[in-house]
């Protein structure tokens, strides 16, 4: 019974003092252990941060939808990081995405510079068969300076490309030229599918090669090269071009698989960052035969995991470069899906061929890339390949 009647006073003192040191803490949220403070003020900035939406969206003198707000803030975020391989993607523009990955996009079928902030114009990389630009008149070496009106100097390419983009049976009104010379033309939107490999018997001193050329690292592409290759081999090739220029990359995995049809064994590319333990990708087995010679060729255009593959190859001394620098890209992103139906695409580590080297500037900034071994340069305003030409050269001599 004492114990009792004692208890009810303390509770009576200590409750008082909790709650003042509770308010006390609360202002002062350094001041608790980790995983309370990090509970605490989370749940405090995710307050503030609806309660700023709901301010704008309830009280702006004009209607705003607040999902836009949303969408914008997080872009914002993400622009915040000074990171251009990061971005936010919109639920729309996710799901634009996630079928340009799988080689399937709606679009009017160009492949585009990525540049964070554009000069002139966006320029055309690639105009891909049977699409809606090829029957505009629009050519590689082209610039986009209008869509819809709007000039493109000053925007970055994935906004450029986001007001290009659109729903199926829908036009855009694109101005185009070369030089000086511009016009305008209406294109409507289609499905385009993307001829991921492209590939060829070529002569060529006397011998045959495989020239097989690779868009994209989507999904699959690997299989697709892998039988571009054996195919052109039974065929009588002697060796094989991997043509990689205007590549800008794509999935990992699809590196890994595609440099392991000419690796055997070992290595291919290790990853470290800072929440990622380092992990090494290692051939998968069932190459072609090592005594196969090969080229790799290559511009400033092919990055990330062009980049790896080319890398992978040069290091393990199983292929020539051709071409010039590549892009110089070191560092690898993530896709995180978030709830909103969107996603961030954002930087989580950085990569490293088998010599260790890595291609970036340091961090996000962009690097020397790979230096060919032997420096070749196509000239768009002749009808021949100059380029291919050299790394066929490589390959017979």
């Amino acid at each position: 019974m004492k114990r009792r009647r004692l208890l009810a006073p303390v509770l009576a003192v200590l409750c008082p003092l909790a709650l003042v040191g509770g308010i006390y803490l609360g202002g002062h949220p350094d001041l608790l252990p980790g995983a309370a403070r990090d509970t605490l003020v989370a749940d405090s900035e995710g307050r503030l941060y609806d309660e700023a939406l709901d301010a704008i969206a309830d009280d702006y003198y004009r209607p705003v939808d607040r999902r836009d707000l949303l969408n914008q803030s997080l872009d914002g975020a993400v622009e915040s990081l000074s990171d251009r391989f990061s971005n936010y993607f919109s639920p729309r523009d996710y799901r634009q995405f996630e079928r340009s990955t799988s080689g399937q996009f709606v679009g009017i079928g160009v492949s585009v510079r990525d540049e964070k902030k554009i000069a002139k114009g966006l320029k055309v990389l690639t105009v891909y068969d049977n699409s809606p630009a090829q029957r505009a008149g629009i050519k590689k070496g082209d610039l986009i300076t209008e869509v819809d009106g709007r000039t493109t100097r000053g925007q970055s390419t994935d906004e450029v490309t986001a007001a290009i983009r659109g729903p199926v049976g829908t036009a855009v009104r694109l101005t185009f030229g070369a030089g000086e010379r511009r016009r305008t033309e209406r294109v409507e939107r289609d499905e385009v599918a993307l001829p991921v490999v492209r590939s060829k018997l070529v002569r060529a001193g006397g011998r045959s090669y495989a020239h097989v050329r690779l868009a994209s690292f989507t999904s699959g592409a690997h299989a697709e090269v892998g039988g571009a290759v054996r195919r052109l081999l039974k065929r009588g090739a002697d060796g094989v071009v991997l043509d990689l220029r205007d590549n800008g990359g794509g999935l990992l995995d699809e590196a890994v698989l595609i440099s392991s049809i000419f690796i055997p064994e070992g290595p291919i590319v290790s990853t470290d960052g800072r929440h990622r333990d380092r992990k090494v990708y290692k051939a998968t087995g069932s190459a072609i035969d090592t005594e196969v010679p090969v080229v790799v060729l290559v511009n400033r255009n092919s990055a990330s995991a062009s980049e790896i593959v080319t890398g992978a190859l040069q290091d393990r001394k199983r292929a020539k470069v051709v071409g010039t620098a590549t892009y110089g890209k070191g560092v690898f992103q993530e896709v995180k899906r978030l709830s909103n139906g969107g996603a961030l695409d954002i930087t989580v580590g950085e990569y490293f061929l088998p010599s260790g080297r890595n291609l970036g500037g340091g961090g996000v900034k962009r690097g020397a890339g790979i230096t060919p071994d032997v420096q070749a340069k196509d000239d768009p305003k002749t009808p021949r390949d100059e380029g291919l030409d050299r790394a066929l050269d490589v390959l017979g001599g």
